[in-house]
């Protein structure tokens, strides 16, 4: 086949794995209409219709998800050999893509990466910062993070931090305006600063345990956010309660800014954990970013 229909071939995975032209294209580096064309001359080239197109939305034909359902392991296969010959190099290469909550990229990840990325200069990280569970493969990354190791069958987890305790915190100017609530119960007469999920658009319940109980509480509020960073600005400036992590705000507490409440009810969550496919083979660079980010007891 010539070089095109390879970049053809590529298109059509990509459209497939992201459901939108407009996501396959920046994932490709391409512009839209140059990605429609290719996929418009695969199509033309085999007498087949491989993608239903809408206004709203993109699909595979019978004909393309069974073209793409078998070009997709023999494609993961050619970049494992040529990955696998990168580890000849002796010095590793690669692009590796990761999904985080800024939160973890911020505290977590990059405190990690900066000596990775200064060790190994030939090796890109991309960094995605997403409030939503993904199928990582399907949107083409390399690796996710999230809390807990419990995971589907085909994927490895490896922790890559200690346990994670939230906190309920506000300025210390909102508290001369309001009472310390002793109680979860009490959060119905306060004003909270919420989150909103990108996974299905809802905001995000508190939760809290008592006596190995967990339970969810729902806040009112003037302010809704769709990241801890912007919940965090509002909360000094004095709109409300927030519920957030508890290292992110420690320095805040200890210089008096911010006061946290109901600590016995926040709950300790399991440390973050580093998922990706279980592949036969990983590239060298793979392969050292997970060690590099593997949690130790002693960091």
């Amino acid at each position: 086949m010539a070089r095109e229909g390879f970049s053809e071939l590529i298109a059509l995975i990509a459209v497939a794995q992201t459901g939108s032209f407009t996501r396959a294209a920046a994932q490709l580096g391409v512009t839209q209409p140059a990605l429609s064309a290719s996929i418009r001359g695969l199509e033309e080239r085999l007498g087949v219709r491989l993608v239903q197109r809408s206004t709203r939305s993109v699909a595979m034909t019978m004909a393309g998800q069974h073209l793409v359902e078998r070009l997709v392991p023999e494609f993961e296969q050619i970049t494992n050999e040529l990955e696998s010959l990168n580890d000849l190099r002796d010095r590793p290469t690669g692009t590796l893509r990761i999904t985080a909550i800024d939160y973890v990229i911020r505290s977590v990840l990059w405190p990690r990466l900066t000596p990775f990325l200064r060790q190994y200069p030939d090796i890109t990280v991309e960094l995605i910062s997403e409030y939503e569970s993904v199928d990582i493969a399907a949107r083409g990354y390399d690796a996710g993070v999230r809390f807990g190791a419990d995971l589907a069958q085909d994927m490895i987890s490896v922790r890559i931090s200690a346990d994670v305790k939230n906190a309920v915190v506000a300025s210390a100017e909102y508290f001369t305006r309001y009472p310390i609530p002793q109680h979860p119960d009490e959060l119905s007469q306060h004003s909270g600063v919420r989150l909103r999920m990108s996974t299905y658009g809802g905001l995000y319940d508190w939760e809290f345990v008592e006596d190995n109980r967990e339970f969810s509480v729902k806040i009112n509020g003037s302010v809704i956010c769709n990241n801890v960073y912007d919940i965090l600005e509002a909360v000094r400036r004095g709109f409300g309660l927030a519920y957030l992590p508890l290292d992110m705000v420690q320095p805040l507490i200890d210089s008096g800014e911010l006061i946290s409440v109901l600590h016995d009810w926040c709950p300790l969550w399991p440390g973050l954990h580093l998922y990706y496919p279980n592949r036969r083979q990983h590239s060298r660079a793979m392969s050292l970013m997970v060690e590099a980010l593997r949690f130790h007891v002693n960091d």
